[in-house]
């Protein structure tokens, strides 16, 4: 039996009414939601998705894209990826007086705020991943407590509380750099 995902790519390279509709119905909210938080409108929310939907099927159609998360999920992260260019490209199209300007910077701070929210938003993801062991030593490590008081609270060495915060460490940014996501924000 297929899954889900996989009719819906199926139905998407078909070009299939019934799945591209049910697809659009379960997805518009998400997309919505984000392009309207951060200086859209409704306009706006319609091409981004269209053109989302263009630019996944034709990834899709070439048959190179090697999907490793839910296509809900990566069409999501293609919609961000559009609407921060579009705010980019809109910002580079502002000339002129103070006004236009104070503008320019507003758009600026606004595709910093987004990439930022995107960047604490894996990092907590894959945080919550971690084994719970894991989690409480990086949370001291974030606290600044030194190694002699985390060695103290975990009961481990010093050396082995240093090395558990190390593998801990490699073990986050490995889950955070497979990520689709994290490959177009380090890109930006």
């Amino acid at each position: 039996m297929k899954s889900k995902d996989q009719v819906i790519i199926a139905g998407i390279i078909e070009g299939n009414e019934r799945i591209l509709t049910c697809f659009y119905k379960e997805n518009i909210k998400y997309i919505e939601g984000y392009i309207l938080r951060n200086c859209g409108n409704t306009e706006d929310v319609e091409d981004i998705f269209q053109d989302a939907l263009v630019l996944l099927y034709q990834k899709l159609r070439s048959g190179l894209l090697e999907l490793r998360v839910p296509v809900r999920t990566y069409f999501y992260g293609i919609c961000k990826n559009l609407w921060r260019n579009r705010l980019r490209k809109k910002k580079k199209l502002i000339i002129g007086d103070e006004h236009h300007f104070l503008e320019e910077e507003a758009n600026d701070s606004i595709i910093i705020d987004i990439e930022n929210q995107e960047r604490e938003h894996l990092y907590r993801k894959y945080f919550q991943k971690l084994d719970t062991k894991s989690k409480k030593l990086l949370c001291l490590v974030f606290e600044r407590k030194s190694m002699r008081e985390i060695s103290k609270i975990t009961g481990y060495s010093e050396g082995y509380a240093r090395k558990k915060k190390f593998e801990a460490k490699k073990e986050l940014l490995r889950m955070i750099e497979e990520d689709p996501v994290y490959k177009e924000l380090r890109d930006i």
